[in-house]
């Protein structure tokens, strides 16, 4: 069985014996702070180990319970497994129990087991009376039907009982995913002499080892995992669940801070702005308006936002599940499904919280469409969430799907296993939907083309892309490269197409080139056969193209071509009745042209390859074969 690792959290009003609680629970004294010894109370989260044995391993973390210090209590316990809620005897139930209620409830945080501490200090009737006091607080809240344990922390009553429960609670509780990347949430970070930087926190999922590369988001900073310890424990690796205390190397403690978060991969979003489901606690003091400036505890960072509605403009006490937005002053690392404080910075309450639908919010207008689509976000499965990322991006890479959906790469693996998922050649990927819809755009475009065209090979490819700018280049190439299409010599078209003349103009083109063989190599300009045969300017370059394209002519300049035929011919008697070198004359003798003739077809001998000019004369180079096999014509 593989060994589950807990953090439990200490909460409630100030004084009511938390610390207390804590080391007789587990005899370590988490007020480590000078000022907390001589003030008497927490400022700090303090942390101790509970229980460890070869199947569990708990901790405690202590969070302060005084008003002031309600930041360092969410931070304390974001990521905790299980709550155990102090209330004092002999005060009952006090401010800060309630916001404290409060607070883990937003937070998602189920699992609570009430204890009434100090309960030697006031007679048994007082007791009963807090704890019936306390029953009632809780009565139709999510902590209703919650354990209750009376407890003197002094005295030491009760504290083995408690205990008991706790670990009892932990080893039906399961535990945090340890597979997939790494997320610490740091929320303390010092330096140590001869060390360097230390960051602390619970492992919110995922697991470290030493030596492993790591990154501090949202600076972007990379690292590694020198050494690990919990509990001042030295270990190899830390897991999800474990309250951990990681030594970094080459990373300066001074740029560090609470709120940073400890990954081991790159697909996670840093953002400034969040799509959230907002809910808004029954007991707030005021209204909350559109655009309202609010503290935002995420994990452990703490950050100013704007909350931005999408469908009121002013949210009242007791409102749940408002689909909105938080546009936040810094960047934060957030992934769907994350939970969140919102606190009013001025009167300072906590007036809601909820939970990240996409840690990379859009920008959208105010209005029904965007409540439909947030509301979409929001139901959506993994695979529908992939889909939605898709449309419109059609494939994507693999790190950026993961960002995009807030998946973790387990999850994501498990997806793609699927016949309806597969792999581009540049390592994206995409769904067998987009693929379709691409080789059917590609099928419209390249038949048209053929039925517009006629005369062309197949459409330029660049061209074709033109047409299909809404899907990626890689996807393209998938799609030709695995259809029914050929492509050459930077053209697409259509396995079985060739090129061809309209049947209404077949007549003329014939006249046309039957007209350039019979003039030899005395041939006119290109324009003046097709004025002779009546073909109008408009089709005349498609024209000549498609005889080029064909081998059907041959263009000696931008005047003037050759009947491949011809062209063949010409080149053939030249090398048999001239020596290796020759001259101009000695070539119209043997074609018996003019030099008005003559001229431009040893240019094209020369551009061909098959003659190079030298002190007059000209010199065969290559082989005629080469060139005859080329113009050879259809």
């Amino acid at each position: 069985m593989e060994k589950r690792y807990y953090t439990i959290g200490m909460a409630g009003h100030i004084d009511h014996g938390k610390t207390t609680l804590t080391k007789a629970l587990t005899s370590v004294d988490t007020d480590r702070l000078k000022e907390e010894k001589e003030r008497n109370i927490s400022i700090e989260p303090g942390y101790a180990p509970l229980y460890n044995n070869d199947h569990i391993e708990i901790s405690v973390v202590d969070v302060p319970g005084h008003e002031r210090f309600i930041r360092q209590m969410i931070a304390g316990v974001a990521g905790i497994d299980l709550v155990i809620l102090v209330v004092a005897a002999d005060e009952g139930v006090m401010p800060q129990t309630k916001e404290h209620l409060d607070i883990l409830s937003l937070l998602g945080i189920k699992q609570t087991i009430v204890v009434l501490t100090k309960i030697s200090r006031v007679e048994r009737d007082m007791v009963d009376l807090a704890l019936e006091e306390m029953m009632e607080e809780v009565k139709g809240t999510d902590f209703d039907g919650s354990s209750f344990f009376l407890v003197d922390s002094i005295s030491g009553e009760g504290v083995n009982e408690l205990k008991e429960a706790i670990i009892h609670s932990l080893n039906s509780l399961p535990s945090r995913s340890m597979s997939g990347e790494l997320r610490l949430p740091v929320d303390q970070v010092f330096t140590v002499k001869g060390q360097g930087t230390v960051v602390r926190g619970t492992i919110y999922e995922g697991s470290l080892e030493t030596g492993q590369d790591l990154m501090i988001l949202p600076q972007g900073i990379h690292t590694k995992a020198k050494q690990i310890q919990v509990h001042n424990d030295k270990r190899r690796a830390g897991y999800a669940g474990q309250r951990t205390a990681v030594n970094l190397s080459g990373v300066d403690y001074k740029k560090l801070k609470r709120g940073n978060v400890l990954v081991s991969t790159p697909h996670l979003y840093v953002s400034e702005t969040v799509d959230v489901c907002l809910e808004i606690l029954t007991n707030v003091q005021y209204d909350i308006k559109q655009r309202m400036q609010v503290i935002v505890h995420a994990g452990t960072c703490e950050v100013m936002g704007k909350l931005v509605f999408f469908d009121r403009n002013r949210a009242i006490g007791g409102a749940r599940n408002i689909l909105c937005q938080i546009q936040l002053s810094e960047p934060i690392m957030a992934k769907r499904g994350d939970r969140f404080i919102v606190r009013r910075p001025s009167p300072v309450e906590t007036i809601g919280g909820g939970w990240v639908i996409q840690p990379n919010g859009g920008k959208y207008r105010y209005g029904k469409e965007t409540i439909a689509l947030l509301e979409a976000q929001t139901e959506g499965t993994s695979e529908e969430r992939i889909l939605k990322v898709l449309d419109r991006f059609k494939s994507a890479d693999r790190g950026f799907l993961l960002k995009e959906t807030s998946l973790s790469e387990e999850t994501m693996e498990e997806l793609l296993k699927g016949d309806d998922w597969f792999e581009l050649h540049d390592s994206t990927i995409t769904h067998c939907k987009f693929a379709e819809e691409c080789k059917n755009m590609i099928d419209r475009v390249v038949s048209k083309y053929h039925k517009d065209f006629p005369l062309y090979k197949g459409i330029n490819s660049g061209e074709l892309k033109q047409y299909l700018k809404e899907y990626p280049g890689s996807l393209i190439d998938y799609t030709l490269e695995n259809g029914k299409y050929i492509q050459e010599s930077g053209r697409v078209y259509l396995k079985g197409f060739s090129p061809h003349i309209p049947p209404e103009w077949e007549k003329r083109c014939k006249q046309l080139l039957s007209l350039m063989e019979n003039d030899g190599n005395e041939v006119k300009d290109m324009e003046e056969y097709f004025e002779h045969v009546g073909i109008p300017h408009k089709w005349r370059s498609d024209f000549y193209h498609f005889f080029v394209q064909e081998k059907k002519i041959v263009p000696l300049d931008d005047r003037k071509a050759y009947s491949s035929k011809v062209f063949s011919e010409s080149i053939t008697r030249l090398k048999h009745h001239t020596n290796d070198t020759f001259h101009i004359g000695e070539a119209k003798e043997v074609l018996g042209v003019s030099r008005k003739y003559m001229i431009p077809l040893l240019e094209k001998l020369d551009k061909e390859g098959l003659t190079i000019r030298m002190d007059g004369r000209r010199k065969w180079i290559s082989s005629v074969h080469k060139v005859e096999k080329k113009y050879k014509g259809k």
